[in-house]
């Protein structure tokens, strides 16, 4: 399956941003989803993860009550929307999807996805 991500962009802080992944080569359906992000200097970190029908959402508890992951398998396609932005949020966010359980962890990824920046400005 390929991961194709955008939205990504410049933004003040307080303000908003929502990412797409589009999803291609099998149904979107069959597999759990996830946003990850990684800033300058540091480790790739969860961010967000969806089941594979919708049901079943987690957060990473830095963007709780802030960010939304969502999906709609007739258009092959996850979002997140991303409320509230902070400068602590600037980072590459990643797609990525998971064949075997919701990827909460880099380790349960099977699937990534090209980057794109989310630069939150003070």
């Amino acid at each position: 399956v390929q991961l194709q991500a955008s939205g990504g962009g410049l933004v003040q802080a307080g303000g908003s941003l929502r990412l797409s992944c589009a999803t291609s080569g099998r149904t979107s359906s069959n597999y759990a989803m996830a946003w990850f992000r990684q800033a300058p200097g540091k480790e790739r970190e969860f961010v967000a993860a969806i089941n594979w029908s919708g049901s079943g959402t987690y957060y990473a508890d830095s963007v709780k009550g802030r960010f939304t992951i969502s999906r709609d398998n007739a258009k092959n396609t996850v979002y997140l929307q991303m409320n509230s932005l902070k400068p602590e949020d600037t980072a590459v966010y990643y797609c990525a999807a998971g064949s075997r359980r919701t990827p909460t962890t880099t380790a349960a990824v099977d699937y990534w996805g090209q980057g794109t920046q989310v630069t939150v400005s003070s």
